[in-house]
């Protein structure tokens, strides 16, 4: 599986002090928690940051981030190790778990959707995607760079079940990374067809 480019808010809380409030996708929490693993990630060890936020999970299973975390770096060392060091079920269930206790975060959604492509999982993600897009539509924001990154992976998950791109059960799924795409290029579906039915 290929891990995918983590976000911006995901690199920025790597980058905070130690001694300031971890402010990490809408969530502001002491440090404390994930100090330890934060610390071992920079070090390099990220096998030991893996177990660390393991436990960190168990011991305080009511924390969102620790789940997320964990399941973000679990998801990196598989990629690393080009193994499944960590079961791949254990960490969808873990960012189940995170979603599940933060359910209007919608960086959550948006890993978990990618996680679960990786994972030809094409259904889950479609799914996930287009309720993280909801999300986004609501808010009045425009698709961005995340659905449009999901639209080229969705692609290339269909080619891989479908080199032909003919079959009836992925057409919903072309279709609809079609309009991500379009989308992210700051198009409307009906400025597109304009731009590409022109002569000019």
């Amino acid at each position: 599986m290929q891990t995918q480019t983590k976000s911006e808010p995901f690199q920025a809380s790597l980058s905070r002090t130690e001694t300031s409030p971890l402010e990490y996708r809408g969530l502001t929490m002491s440090e404390e928690i994930l100090a330890s693993a934060i610390e071992l990630f920079r070090g390099g060890d990220l096998a030991g940051a893996v177990a660390d936020l393991e436990t960190k999970a168990k011991a305080h299973s009511d924390v969102a981030i620790v789940h997320h975390t964990f399941a973000e770096f679990a998801n990196m060392l598989n990629t690393e190790q080009q193994e499944d060091v960590v079961p791949g079920g254990k960490i969808m269930m873990s960012y189940k778990k995170a979603m599940q206790l933060d359910e209007e975060n919608v960086e959550f959604i948006a890993d978990f959707a990618a996680f679960a492509l990786e994972c030809r999982r094409v259904p889950v993600a479609v799914k996930e995607f287009q309720r993280y897009a909801k999300k986004l539509e609501i808010e009045d924001i425009p698709v961005d760079d995340i659905l449009y990154q999901a639209s080229r992976n969705l692609v290339d998950a269909i080619e891989v079940m479908d080199p032909s791109r003919k079959a009836s059960t992925v057409q919903p799924w072309l279709k609809q990374a079609l309009l991500w795409a379009v989308g992210g290029l700051g198009f409307s579906i009906e400025e597109a067809i304009e731009v590409l039915g022109s002569e000019d």
